[in-house]
C-alpha cells in the first residue's frame, strides 16, 4: 500500500494481501483512525473513489486498484497496538518444533495432543499464545501477528494451519467456511462398524445442562452435521482404524458422530464413557488425529495458483496403539474420501439449480432494464392528418 500526506487527497494502491476485502475493512486495516461514520459519509458524497468510480463501504477491492481518500477525517483516536507477549526460549523452541510446512501465506503446524488451540478459563498455555514466536525478531507492535483460521480440540493432534497475514487469514477462512478445504482425520474406534464406508448425517446441538461444553445428536433442533468415513483396517472385532472427513464443521462433530454410530473414539470418555477405553496396554489418551489438509493458497508473486498439502505424523501414543493392534499406517495415504454417486448427484442438482436461479435473475434484470429504457425514450411524433 502506498499513500501521501493527510492534508491533501490521498491515493493508495491495494496490495495483494488486501485482495477481496470489503472497503470498510480496508480502512480498518490501514486507516483505523477514520471512523465508519466518516467512511459512510464520504461514500455517500462520492469523495471515496476506487479506480475513479464511486464506491460503497461494502464493496470489495482487488489488488492493484487505486483508492482515493479525501483529506482529514481523523474522527477516531487510533488504538494503541497491543504489547507483544514475551516468550521464553522454551516456548519459542516448542513453537518452531511444531512446524511441518512454511509457505509465503501460511505456517502449518503439527499440534500435539494436550495443547489447546486457544486460551480460555484456566487455559494459559495454547497455540495462539505461541504465535509471536513466528514474527521477525524485533518486529514492532503494529506488525500483524500470525493468526488462527481453524481449530482442533485440545486432545486432538495433527495438522493446524496458521495464516501469516490478515489477507491470507481472510483467504483461508473463506476456504474453510466454503468447505473447499479437504481435511482427513485418522481415528481408532472401539469395535467395527457394520457398514464399512458411508456418510453419517446427524444434526448436532449443545447438550442441555452441560454449559455448552458437550454436544449431542438433535435431529429436530440441531445444526446440520455430516461426516464421511471409511474403515481402513481392523484389529479383529476389538477396534477399527477409520478415516474421517468432516463435511461440516460443528463442535466435537467427529467425536459425537462416532459415538452415535455405536463406535466411540478410543480414549474419548466424554462421549463414550467407560466403553471408549480398551483393556490392556492401549493408551487412554484420545486417538483422533488430523492427518492431512489440502487447501488452496493465495496466488504467488507471479500470479500462479498454489495448493498447500500437509501431512502430520502420528503422535507417540497413537503410533504405539496402532503397532500393538497390528495396524500399519503405510496402508493409507489419507486421500480425501470420494463422494458417493448419490451425494455427487445431489450436489450436482444443487449446483445446477443455483446456476439456473442466477441466470434467471440476470435475465430479469435485463428485462427490467429494457422496460426502463423504453419508458425513458420519447414517443415518436405523429405526422399531420391528411
Amino acid at each position: 500500500m502506498a499513500g501521501q500526506g493527510q492534508e491533501e487527497v490521498r491515493q493508495f494502491i491495494v496490495g495483494e494481501d488486501d485482495a477481496g476485502v470489503r472497503l470498510d475493512r480496508w480502512f480498518k486495516r490501514h486507516l483505523p483512525q477514520i471512523g465508519f461514520a466518516t467512511i459512510s459519509r464520504w461514500a455517500r458524497t462520492g469523495q471515496i473513489r476506487v479506480d475513479g468510480k464511486r464506491a460503497k463501504p461494502e464493496d470489495r477491492v482487488e489488488a492493484g486498484q487505486q483508492i482515493r481518500v479525501p483529506p482529514g477525517g481523523e474522527s477516531v483516536a487510533p488504538r494503541p497496538a497491543p504489547a507483544r507477549k514475551t516468550l521464553s526460549d522454551e516456548d519459542r523452541a516448542a513453537a518452531h518444533a511444531m512446524v511441518i510446512l512454511d509457505t509465503p501465506a501460511a505456517i502449518v503446524l503439527d499440534k500435539p495432543p494436550g495443547l489447546a488451540t486457544q486460551g480460555g478459563t484456566k487455559t494459559t498455555k495454547h497455540v495462539d499464545g505461541l504465535l509471536d514466536a513466528f514474527l521477525p525478531e524485533g518486529a514492532s507492535p503494529d506488525v500483524p501477528r500470525p493468526r488462527l483460521v481453524h481449530r482442533l480440540d485440545k486432545d486432538t493432534s495433527g495438522v493446524l494451519l496458521i495464516a501469516k497475514t490478515p489477507g491470507s487469514a481472510a483467504f483461508f477462512s473463506r476456504r474453510f467456511s466454503g468447505r473447499s478445504a479437504k481435511k482427513v482425520y485418522w481415528a481408532l474406534v472401539v469395535g467395527v462398524p457394520e457398514v464399512r464406508e458411508g456418510t453419517i448425517d446427524a444434526a448436532l446441538a449443545k447438550q442441555p445442562g452441560s454449559g455448552g461444553e458437550k454436544m449431542h445428536v438433535d435431529h429436530e433442533n440441531g445444526q446440520p452435521a455430516r461426516t464421511r468415513y471409511r474403515v481402513v483396517d481392523t484389529a479383529g472385532q476389538r477396534a477399527a482404524w477409520l478415516e474421517l472427513e468432516p463435511l461440516t464443521g460443528r463442535t466435537h462433530q467427529l467425536r459425537v458422530h462416532c459415538a452415535a454410530m455405536g463406535h466411540p473414539i478410543v480414549g474419548d470418555g466424554k462421549y463414550g464413557g467407560q466403553d471408549a477405553f480398551l483393556t490392556g496396554t492401549i493408551s487412554r489418551k484420545m486417538h483422533l488425529h488430523a492427518r492431512r489438509l489440502v487447501i488452496d493458497a493465495p496466488k504467488n508473486a507471479q500470479g500462479g495458483k498454489e495448493i498447500i498439502d500437509a501431512t502430520a505424523e502420528l503422535p507417540e501414543h497413537f503410533a504405539a496403539s496402532m503397532a500393538q493392534l497390528g495396524l500399519d499406517p503405510a496402508t493409507s495415504s489419507a486421500e480425501p474420501l470420494r463422494q458417493s454417486t448419490v451425494e455427487r448427484t445431489a450436489e450436482e442438482k444443487k449446483q445446477a439449480a443455483r446456476q439456473h436461479a442466477k441466470q434467471y435473475r440476470k435475465a430479469r434484470r435485463g428485462e427490467r432494464r429494457g422496460r426502463r429504457d423504453a419508458a425513458a425514450r420519447p414517443s415518436p411524433k405523429k405526422g399531420p392528418k391528411r
